[in-house]
């Protein structure tokens, strides 16, 4: 009886250690393969902000994962800032991870811009985050070179509501809606998501109805988020 005992304990432990070690190295694995689809799924996101300005034929959404990288490295600069709008020097805009500089101390955040080059003009592209309903929200927003106008945005969320404040994602007419708008109106940040529908068509877009805490995180997450980068555009020429 022992000796069986003793053989069902040493067949237990051995199991365990089979499975804890396959877990950790299937662990590993996936964690490679998921990084590397953030990583794209990022980079995409941010060159779909510039999608209407890259020649005839060309839909982001349509590249290939190879396509994206290549174009991304080709194209796109990499800029870190501090929020005094001084460059960060040795650092990837790709690597500053908002959701953990929101975490920081406002004066030690870390800004990510990129600056992606087309054949006729130069877009600075912005990266926001703020709150939605139920959790964090954010976005980019590509300016065109006049530093005033939006070239295009994309919205992402943690945890909206399908169907009401998920729709900043899921509905390609809301991020839509902000191309042409102007961003600033005398010096400050004028941009916004009206509820009832917009008022001043130059600065302001359409609500979704039934998500009103969500478009309200939006334009709150807009205009803080892009006057943290006031300070580097005032130094740009245009």
């Amino acid at each position: 009886m022992e000796s069986s005992n003793k053989y069902i304990i040493t067949f237990i432990i051995i199991m365990t250690v089979v499975a804890a070690v396959s877990l950790a190295g299937m662990r590993e694995l996936t964690l490679a393969i998921s990084t590397k689809n953030e990583e794209i799924f990022n980079k995409r996101s941010v060159l779909l902000t510039v999608n209407d300005y890259l020649g005839k034929g060309i839909n982001v959404n349509n590249l290939s994962d190879e396509e994206v990288l290549k174009m991304f490295k080709n194209q796109v600069e990499q800029v870190v800032l501090n929020l005094d709008g001084e460059v960060v020097p040795n650092v990837l805009a790709e690597k500053v991870d908002l959701a953990v500089e929101k975490k920081k101390a406002e004066v030690d955040r870390l800004l990510p811009l990129f600056v992606f080059n087309s054949e006729k003009e130069k877009f600075y592209i912005l990266s926001v985050r703020g709150s939605g309903l139920w959790d964090e929200i954010w976005g980019n927003i590509a300016v065109k070179s006049d530093l005033n106008t939006i070239a295009g945005v994309t919205f992402d969320h943690k945890g909206e509501t399908p169907g009401l404040g998920a729709e900043i994602k899921d509905n390609p007419s809301f991020p839509g809606q902000f191309i042409g708008k102007q961003i600033f109106k005398d010096g400050e940040v004028a941009v916004l998501v009206r509820k009832g529908g917009s008022q001043d068509t130059t600065y302001e877009v359409d609500g979704i109805s039934g998500a009103t805490i969500t478009c309200d995180g939006v334009t709150e997450m807009l205009q803080r988020g892009i006057a943290y980068y006031l300070p580097y555009l005032e130094t740009i020429e245009n």
